[in-house]
């Protein structure tokens, strides 16, 4: 039987732990470089006023990614190693000092962009026609003077950077209000007992068996919300206020616009998303109607939406056992790909048992000049399986675009971040099911897709289209009450669920909950890179032409054109309906597969 006591960070075997090593041998060789960055950093600054000059410009230019891949290596080492173990102090101060050196650092070059812009019009341009040294920066610098039109002078820039402070306040009063001081009272549990009710337990609790434990939950949670949504109205009307305020000082026509264009993303790739998915509510309304039947409920409620369907045994899954799975999920993308995968595996990318303070979840982070890491958290479940393939995405994207790319394209932007990771869930949840012979389980796993689209694509792209009218009614002067976020809230619900769904009142305050509505028009790029992804995973799976290579040629993009223009590349066209279609395409495929099922 395995010890559930937490080992402590020492305990665990090299060949389980990542080879953050491998950055700096010792703490000694960081903090060397740490000094010579000190040294080093402040040179940035006697480019100022001369960005004019095209060999000037190259040379900062060369100087700055010198400088830059430096600090990032530091600053990557001092951030895995805290994660490594969060309560060693050595640590916690190593990567205090290196974050607040960062801001200082940031100053360093603060005046690049408004210099580039504030050059007479054409100059630029016409020191990149007649210095080929500037070749390598062209997509770099069209990206600055594309911002023109959009960019303050410097005075009206300084006056803004030092309010966005104060422009954050909605955010941060939601925040704060919904996590410390908002209380949902106790509930009783499964076994009759008094529990506290949190945000962080609700999710457990919505998901129960027991149907009197979920409506309990559901109706204390959102009853509380309710008290407040004056307040909570007040808030998000004030941060809708802030995005309109500032695209319009901007000059751009919309607070969408603003939010879409700095990538080059035309609106329409937002709008016709959320028209697609309107288009095919059917779907998700014959998705209510089998799980209604499924639960065997008279009457399905929202509060019935998160319980399982199906319950399997636990499976116990040891992490050479989990590597054989995503291998065998990830067939389909060739040989090149799944030696990489097994490189980084034996390779130490991977960080992967819980010990005694590491930081919880997972991810894949690293820097220019270092391994593509990976965190995990692995805890023997079907589940840590998913997680692995994910962030094992991220990390063979990167490996891609480092490989590829200058420093200045490695990086790729959050529009197709997720598209590498989903893809690659994708095509193991795919061969799960395929192959399973238990019916339970084949279930199960049926169930958890639909789920995740459900919740990944309809469910966002619902929050997207609230997202419109609530920026749309202020920028035609409409101001909106927490009535009139209720009620387009309700609707919204009514229309997507359907008629077999009992959408009840409580429902109609969850806006207020929801965090993502104050970073403005972020949680489409949910739907959207799901659709990709899936529209990828169809083409590979269905051994299209050139599929492969088309989808690693994606992988070593990185940020060496817009997002638009990488995808279209690799096939896939994110102006068309084409790759949500295929989402939903595969939505009603896997219902086909329940209804033959049950």
């Amino acid at each position: 039987m395995e010890s559930k006591v937490l080992k402590k960070r020492g305990e665990i075997q090299d060949k389980d732990k990542w080879a953050v090593n491998e950055i700096y041998s010792c703490d000694e060789e960081w903090e060397r470089e740490y000094k010579e960055l000190q040294e080093e950093a402040p040179k940035l600054k006697n480019f100022e006023g001369n960005l004019g000059d095209a060999k000037v410009l190259e040379e900062y230019f060369e100087v700055n990614e010198k400088i830059s891949r430096k600090a990032e290596k530091i600053y990557v080492y001092a951030h895995l190693r805290s994660d490594e173990d969060t309560s060693n102090t050595t640590y916690q101060a190593m990567m205090n000092k290196i974050d607040a050196y960062m801001a200082e650092y940031a100053t360093y070059t603060a005046y690049v962009v408004p210099e580039i812009l504030a050059l007479p019009d054409g100059t630029i341009e016409k020191l990149m026609n007649e210095n080929k040294g500037l070749e390598p920066y062209k997509f770099l610098i069209e990206n600055i003077l594309k911002e023109k039109p959009h960019v303050l002078d410097k005075k009206e820039e300084e006056l803004l950077a030092a309010a966005s402070d104060c422009l954050d306040a909605p955010s941060s009063i939601h925040n704060i209000m919904t996590n410390a001081d908002m209380k949902f009272g106790n509930i009783k549990d499964e076994d009759g007992e008094e529990v506290e009710l949190t945000e962080g337990n609700y999710s457990s609790f919505i998901k129960s068996k027991d149907r009197n434990v979920r409506k309990a939950a559901f109706e204390r949670l959102f009853g509380e919300y309710k008290s407040f949504e004056n307040t909570l109205a007040t808030t998000l009307s004030s941060s809708i206020k802030v995005f309109n305020f500032g695209a319009k000082i901007r000059n751009y026509n919309s607070a969408l616009e603003a939010s879409l264009k700095p990538n080059d993303i035309p609106t329409e790739v937002y709008t016709n998303a959320v028209k697609t998915i309107n288009d095919n509510l059917s779907s998700l309304h014959r998705y209510v109607k089998l799980k209604k039947k499924l639960l065997g409920l008279e009457e399905m409620h929202m509060y019935d939406l998160y319980v399982p369907v199906i319950e399997v045994p636990k499976e116990h899954v040891e992490f050479d056992k989990a590597v054989e799975m995503a291998v065998e999920g990830l067939n389909p993308l060739g040989k090149e790909y799944l030696d990489i995968f097994q490189g980084g595996i034996n390779g130490g990318w991977i960080d992967k048992y819980i010990n005694k303070g590491k930081r919880g979840g997972a991810y894949s982070w690293g820097g220019y000049d270092t391994k593509p890491y990976v965190l995990l958290n692995y805890n023997y479940e079907l589940n840590d399986v998913s997680t692995l393939v994910h962030e094992m995405g991220h990390s063979i994207h990167s490996y891609y675009s480092r490989k590829e790319q200058s420093y200045y394209y490695a990086g790729y932007t959050l529009f197709c971040a997720e598209v590498a990771s989903t893809t690659n869930e994708a095509l193991l949840i795919h061969h799960l099911i395929n192959k399973e012979t238990d019916k339970k389980k084949k279930l199960y796993l049926i169930n958890q897709e639909l789920e995740q689209i459900r919740t990944t694509v309809f469910r966002q792209l619902m929050f997207a289209e609230f997202e419109l009218y609530t920026h749309e009614s202020f920028e035609k002067g409409l101001p909106l009450t927490a009535q009139d976020y209720n009620a387009k809230w309700h609707e919204l619900n009514v229309k997507y669920f359907g008629p077999d769904m009992v959408v009840d009142s409580d429902i109609d305050v969850e806006w207020s909950r929801i965090p993502h509505f104050y970073s403005d028009f972020y949680v489409y790029q949910y739907a959207t890179g799901y659709a990709a992804a899936s529209a990828f995973a169809n083409s590979i799976l269905n051994g299209e032409k050139d599929a492969v290579e088309k989808y690693v040629g994606f992988l070593k993009s990185g940020g060496s054109d817009y997002p638009i223009e990488i995808l279209k590349k690799a096939g896939v066209d994110m102006t068309t309906s084409k790759p949500l279609e295929a989402t939903i395409n595969r939505f009603n495929e896997l219902l086909d597969m329940l209804e033959k099922e049950i």
